[in-house]
């Protein structure tokens, strides 16, 4: 599914990225950071095998956790944690990916 795909790229980026935070952020915004990026796929993968009705929950899971992970990736860039370049990269393609979604959970109808 290319919406796990994605998803799964964005958790991979995020992992990376938070692995150069500061120690001091191990159980703050790196934790908060991380388990968001993990529930985005985690979430499409779990639903995937469910009706089309649950399935759209999960989805919209999925979804809330990338919208929190924007939230997340503004404040690590506050912090300067992460470049300008780089919080605007990822941001885009937490963007895509929130396309992709909504627009993949409305070929699932209205069950």
């Amino acid at each position: 599914m290319k919406i796990w795909q994605s998803g799964m790229e964005l958790a991979k980026i995020i992992l990376d990225i938070t692995e150069t935070f500061p120690t001091h952020e191990k159980f703050g915004l790196k934790s908060q950071m991380d388990r968001c990026s993990f529930s985005i796929p985690s979430n499409i993968a779990e639903g995937s095998s469910r009706t089309n009705k649950s399935f759209k929950h999960f989805i919209d899971i999925s979804l809330g956790s990338a919208f929190e992970l924007q939230t997340q990736l503004l404040l690590a860039a506050h912090k300067n944690y992460i470049t300008v370049e780089k919080t605007t990269e990822i941001e885009n393609k937490i963007e895509e990916f929130q396309r992709m979604t909504m627009s993949f959970q409305n070929t699932l109808g209205n069950d």
